[in-house]
């Protein structure tokens, strides 16, 4: 969860710098006394670490800042973001008690530090290096549905190399003529969520599966709460992959769900 935070926050720095600049994280412990002013209102006291992420970009305006965590709203221009992550943030970071701080001024860069409780004693942890995993390929045919075009190509790249014929569209409304074209050779579908065009990763699984029962899907968020709710229970790891994803994750939950 901590690496999506990151992940999150350092990619939406990096679009806030089409020219280039510079980011800057940073770690730290903080104390707040019990008497004493607080840095932020939903600040209190106790001891805590920080997590800072710090860009030289374009800043974000007063008039949008109360917005910022919002679902679904985004600075960037249509069908360039989901405005999920910081949301995504803001519910990682909630789940562990803790709070975010930001200051930017337009033209000048932004900072998001968050403040996380610091636990008091631990126990003897052994830490071992992960070793890398070995991931099988395969040459069956996979239908890729992503709207945002790094991400899709990202994925591409990933499933081609390990030997998969891959079909891509960019909606879920682009998607369905393609799948009356290759419906016989597509063994799974990986698809994003929340998408452009009035078909949703829901809705368009749920037509595929419809055509064809056997067919295997792997969905993916950028905010992934509330998705095991409801009629539409997902499993993490299993049929769910949450963004940013590790590539070697994607191509090794690609392989489990073919071989299931």
């Amino acid at each position: 969860m901590v690496e999506q935070v990151l992940m999150n926050l350092v990619v939406n720095s990096r679009d806030a710098m089409p020219e280039g600049g510079r980011v800057i994280i940073e770690t730290s412990g903080i104390d707040i006394p019990e008497h004493g002013p607080l840095p932020t209102p939903d600040a209190r006291p106790g001891s805590f670490v920080s997590l800072t992420v710090t860009d030289t970009g374009c800043g974000i305006g007063p008039e949008i800042m109360h917005r910022l965590f919002e679902p679904f709203f985004s600075t960037k221009d249509v069908g360039k973001g989901t405005g999920l992550g910081l949301a995504t943030v803001y519910g990682i970071v909630q789940q562990h008690r803790g709070w975010i701080q930001v200051v930017s001024e337009p033209g000048k860069g932004t900072s998001f530090r968050i403040y996380l409780p610091r636990l008091e004693s631990f126990g003897v942890m052994r830490m071992e290096r992960s070793r890398t995993p070995e991931v099988r390929g395969g040459t069956e045919t996979l239908m890729l549905v992503e709207d945002e075009p790094s991400l899709r190509q990202l994925a591409m790249r990933v499933l081609t190399k390990y030997g998969y014929r891959v079909i891509e569209a960019s909606s879920g409304a682009k998607a369905l003529p393609i799948w009356n074209l290759h419906r016989e050779e597509v063994r799974l579908l990986v698809t994003d969520m929340v998408m452009p065009d009035g078909v949703s990763g829901r809705e368009l699984g749920r037509r595929l599966l419809a055509d064809k029962p056997e067919l295997k899907i792997i969905y993916t968020s950028g905010y992934s709460q509330d998705l095991g709710a409801g009629d539409f229970p997902l499993c993490e790891g299993f049929d769910f992959l949450a963004k940013p994803f590790n590539p070697l994750r994607l191509a090794q939950m690609v392989r489990e769900r073919l071989d299931a």
